[in-house]
Protein backbone atom coordinates (compact mmCIF):
# COMPACT_ATOMS: atom_id res chain seq x y z
CA UNK A 1 0.00 0.00 0.00
CA UNK A 2 1.41 3.73 -0.86
CA UNK A 3 1.30 6.42 1.42
CA UNK A 4 0.22 9.54 -0.02
CA UNK A 5 2.94 11.42 1.62
CA UNK A 6 5.45 9.15 0.84
CA UNK A 7 4.86 9.54 -3.04
CA UNK A 8 3.91 13.40 -2.91
CA UNK A 9 0.34 13.15 -4.08
CA UNK A 10 -2.21 14.09 -1.81
CA UNK A 11 -4.61 10.60 -3.24
CA UNK A 12 -3.27 7.53 -3.94
CA UNK A 13 -5.28 4.87 -4.95
CA UNK A 14 -4.84 0.67 -5.54
CA UNK A 15 -7.02 -1.52 -6.43
CA UNK A 16 -5.92 -5.79 -5.54
CA UNK A 17 -5.27 -7.82 -8.91
CA UNK A 18 -7.68 -10.73 -8.73
CA UNK A 19 -5.32 -13.32 -8.58
CA UNK A 20 -7.65 -15.79 -8.76
CA UNK A 21 -10.50 -17.15 -11.57
CA UNK A 22 -13.32 -14.50 -11.40
CA UNK A 23 -16.86 -15.88 -11.82
CA UNK A 24 -18.03 -15.71 -14.98
CA UNK A 25 -21.66 -16.15 -14.53
CA UNK A 26 -22.02 -12.89 -12.57
CA UNK A 27 -19.27 -11.29 -14.91
CA UNK A 28 -21.56 -11.98 -17.93
CA UNK A 29 -24.59 -10.24 -16.25
CA UNK A 30 -22.86 -7.18 -14.30
CA UNK A 31 -24.61 -4.68 -15.88
CA UNK A 32 -27.62 -5.76 -14.79
CA UNK A 33 -26.35 -6.96 -11.04
CA UNK A 34 -24.98 -3.07 -10.71
CA UNK A 35 -28.38 -1.43 -11.27
CA UNK A 36 -29.49 -1.77 -7.59
CA UNK A 37 -26.33 0.37 -6.31
CA UNK A 38 -26.62 2.57 -9.28
CA UNK A 39 -29.92 4.24 -8.60
CA UNK A 40 -28.51 5.53 -5.00
CA UNK A 41 -24.98 6.00 -6.55
CA UNK A 42 -26.23 8.56 -9.15
CA UNK A 43 -28.66 10.39 -6.38
CA UNK A 44 -25.34 11.36 -3.93
CA UNK A 45 -23.35 11.88 -6.93
CA UNK A 46 -24.66 15.55 -8.09
CA UNK A 47 -23.05 17.84 -5.96
CA UNK A 48 -22.46 16.31 -3.10
CA UNK A 49 -18.33 16.48 -3.21
CA UNK A 50 -18.03 20.07 -3.88
CA UNK A 51 -20.67 22.72 -2.83
CA UNK A 52 -21.14 22.50 0.42
CA UNK A 53 -16.83 22.23 1.52
CA UNK A 54 -16.75 25.35 -1.20
CA UNK A 55 -19.18 27.48 0.91
CA UNK A 56 -17.38 27.02 4.03
CA UNK A 57 -13.66 27.18 2.23
CA UNK A 58 -14.90 30.89 0.76
CA UNK A 59 -16.90 32.29 3.83
CA UNK A 60 -15.22 30.16 6.93
CA UNK A 61 -11.36 29.54 5.64
CA UNK A 62 -12.15 26.20 7.27
CA UNK A 63 -12.42 22.39 5.72
CA UNK A 64 -14.51 20.31 8.53
CA UNK A 65 -12.79 17.22 9.52
CA UNK A 66 -16.57 15.71 9.40
CA UNK A 67 -16.88 16.68 5.72
CA UNK A 68 -12.98 15.81 4.98
CA UNK A 69 -14.58 12.17 6.21
CA UNK A 70 -17.72 11.86 4.44
CA UNK A 71 -15.93 13.06 0.94
CA UNK A 72 -13.28 10.38 1.53
CA UNK A 73 -15.83 7.79 2.67
CA UNK A 74 -18.05 8.55 -0.50
CA UNK A 75 -15.56 8.46 -2.45
CA UNK A 76 -14.04 4.99 -1.24
CA UNK A 77 -17.49 3.42 -1.63
CA UNK A 78 -17.74 4.96 -5.10
CA UNK A 79 -14.39 3.46 -6.00
CA UNK A 80 -15.94 -0.16 -4.55
CA UNK A 81 -18.56 0.40 -6.81
CA UNK A 82 -16.40 0.88 -9.70
CA UNK A 83 -13.78 -1.49 -9.50
CA UNK A 84 -17.48 -4.24 -9.48
CA UNK A 85 -18.97 -2.64 -12.63
CA UNK A 86 -15.33 -2.62 -14.43
CA UNK A 87 -15.20 -6.69 -13.63
CA UNK A 88 -12.36 -6.20 -11.01
CA UNK A 89 -13.84 -7.88 -8.26
CA UNK A 90 -16.98 -10.79 -7.84
CA UNK A 91 -18.04 -9.40 -3.84
CA UNK A 92 -20.40 -6.80 -4.51
CA UNK A 93 -19.40 -3.59 -2.88
CA UNK A 94 -19.64 -2.91 0.58
CA UNK A 95 -20.76 0.11 2.08
CA UNK A 96 -18.15 0.20 4.71
CA UNK A 97 -15.57 -2.32 4.17
CA UNK A 98 -12.45 -1.64 1.97
CA UNK A 99 -12.74 -4.91 0.30
CA UNK A 100 -10.05 -4.89 -2.59
CA UNK A 101 -10.30 -1.46 -2.85
CA UNK A 102 -7.53 1.29 -1.06
CA UNK A 103 -8.21 4.86 -1.36
CA UNK A 104 -5.96 7.34 1.05
CA UNK A 105 -6.44 11.14 0.99
CA UNK A 106 -4.30 13.39 3.05
CA UNK A 107 -6.50 15.54 5.56
CA UNK A 108 -6.11 19.78 4.59
CA UNK A 109 -5.01 20.53 8.11
CA UNK A 110 -8.63 21.96 9.50
CA UNK A 111 -8.98 23.53 5.67
CA UNK A 112 -5.79 25.65 6.56
CA UNK A 113 -3.90 23.94 3.79
CA UNK A 114 -6.76 25.09 1.17
CA UNK A 115 -7.12 28.33 -0.59
CA UNK A 116 -10.09 30.13 0.24
CA UNK A 117 -10.31 31.50 -3.33
CA UNK A 118 -8.99 28.83 -5.39
CA UNK A 119 -11.89 26.07 -5.00
CA UNK A 120 -13.75 28.81 -6.83
CA UNK A 121 -11.76 27.91 -10.39
CA UNK A 122 -10.55 24.33 -9.69
CA UNK A 123 -13.13 23.19 -12.31
CA UNK A 124 -11.82 25.69 -14.90
CA UNK A 125 -8.57 24.18 -14.10
CA UNK A 126 -9.24 20.91 -14.38
CA UNK A 127 -10.23 21.18 -17.65
CA UNK A 128 -7.04 19.78 -19.48
CA UNK A 129 -7.33 16.73 -17.32
CA UNK A 130 -11.35 16.60 -18.94
CA UNK A 131 -10.13 16.12 -22.14
CA UNK A 132 -7.54 13.79 -21.35
CA UNK A 133 -9.61 11.91 -19.21
CA UNK A 134 -12.53 11.60 -21.94
CA UNK A 135 -10.59 9.70 -24.26
CA UNK A 136 -9.00 7.66 -21.47
CA UNK A 137 -12.89 6.81 -21.17
CA UNK A 138 -12.98 5.81 -24.73
CA UNK A 139 -10.18 3.72 -24.35
CA UNK A 140 -11.57 1.89 -20.71
CA UNK A 141 -14.88 1.31 -22.17
CA UNK A 142 -12.79 -1.02 -25.02
CA UNK A 143 -10.52 -2.12 -22.66
CA UNK A 144 -13.33 -3.61 -20.46
CA UNK A 145 -14.91 -4.98 -23.13
CA UNK A 146 -12.34 -6.91 -24.02
CA UNK A 147 -11.49 -8.12 -20.18
CA UNK A 148 -15.63 -9.19 -20.64
CA UNK A 149 -14.80 -11.29 -22.80
CA UNK A 150 -11.00 -12.40 -21.71
CA UNK A 151 -13.16 -13.25 -18.75
CA UNK A 152 -16.00 -15.25 -20.14
CA UNK A 153 -13.25 -17.57 -22.03
CA UNK A 154 -10.71 -17.89 -19.62
CA UNK A 155 -12.29 -16.31 -15.77
CA UNK A 156 -9.03 -14.07 -15.71
CA UNK A 157 -8.96 -10.36 -15.97
CA UNK A 158 -5.99 -9.77 -18.21
CA UNK A 159 -3.40 -7.77 -15.97
CA UNK A 160 -2.17 -5.52 -18.52
CA UNK A 161 -5.95 -4.35 -19.28
CA UNK A 162 -6.41 -4.58 -15.05
CA UNK A 163 -3.37 -1.84 -14.56
CA UNK A 164 -4.55 0.30 -17.58
CA UNK A 165 -7.96 0.96 -15.84
CA UNK A 166 -7.01 1.16 -12.49
CA UNK A 167 -4.68 3.90 -13.81
CA UNK A 168 -7.52 6.18 -15.36
CA UNK A 169 -9.14 5.51 -12.08
CA UNK A 170 -6.12 6.94 -9.99
CA UNK A 171 -6.01 10.01 -12.60
CA UNK A 172 -9.89 10.45 -12.20
CA UNK A 173 -9.51 10.15 -8.51
CA UNK A 174 -6.96 13.13 -7.84
CA UNK A 175 -8.69 15.17 -10.20
CA UNK A 176 -11.79 15.01 -7.81
CA UNK A 177 -9.88 15.37 -5.30
CA UNK A 178 -8.67 18.18 -6.63
CA UNK A 179 -11.40 19.94 -8.34
CA UNK A 180 -14.37 18.59 -6.48
CA UNK A 181 -13.82 17.21 -3.16
CA UNK A 182 -11.50 20.25 -2.82
CA UNK A 183 -8.92 18.74 -0.59
CA UNK A 184 -5.88 19.92 -2.31
CA UNK A 185 -4.67 22.73 -3.90
CA UNK A 186 -1.80 20.22 -5.56
CA UNK A 187 -2.69 20.30 -9.29
CA UNK A 188 -3.25 16.61 -10.54
CA UNK A 189 -0.37 15.06 -12.29
CA UNK A 190 -0.63 13.72 -16.07
CA UNK A 191 0.01 10.60 -15.22
CA UNK A 192 -1.68 6.78 -14.74
CA UNK A 193 0.81 5.46 -11.96
CA UNK A 194 0.48 6.61 -8.02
Amino acid sequence: MTDPVSVGNPLTLDVDYPDRSLNRLTSAFRIILVVAVAIPFAALEAGILAFPVLMTLVFRRKYPRWWFDWNLEYMRFANRFIAYLLLFRDEYPSIDEEQSVHMHMVEPEGGRAVSRWLPLVKWILAIPHYVVLLALGVATVFAVIVAWFAILFTGRYPRVLFDFVVGVMRWENRVVANAFALATDQYPPFRLRT
